[in-house]
């Protein structure tokens, strides 16, 4: 007896991921990459964590996971972080405007 597959469509919740947020644990076992390394990007200004306040848990949105895991890629290939950084900001501009036209279109 054959097996038949069902067909599934990729749909995109695109207000979750405006919501979604995680601490730095998570995006660090999302990402692969330590937390320490996390912090250092965002020292250096490269990401960027929505908690404001000193002594707090800094948590991060999808967009900032996002760049985090396409800057890892670029490292990965032998890209330097300042290459990886420059590329990823170009990539987000290009990400961002996709993912407008989305939003609009699923309204």
């Amino acid at each position: 007896m054959a097996k038949t597959e069902a067909k599934t469509e990729l749909t995109f919740d695109y207000d979750f991921l405006e919501k979604l947020v995680v601490g730095i644990g998570e995006v660090s076992q999302i990402t692969g990459i330590p937390t320490r390394q996390i912090r250092y990007w965002e020292d250096k200004g490269i990401i960027t964590s929505l908690t404001e306040e000193e002594g707090k848990n800094r948590r991060y949105d999808y967009k900032s996971i996002k760049k985090i895991l396409l800057i890892k890629e670029l490292l990965d290939d032998g890209y330097t972080l300042e290459a990886s950084t420059e590329k990823v900001t170009k990539r987000m501009e290009i990400i961002e405007k996709m993912l407008s036209k989305f939003k609009q279109g699923s309204r």
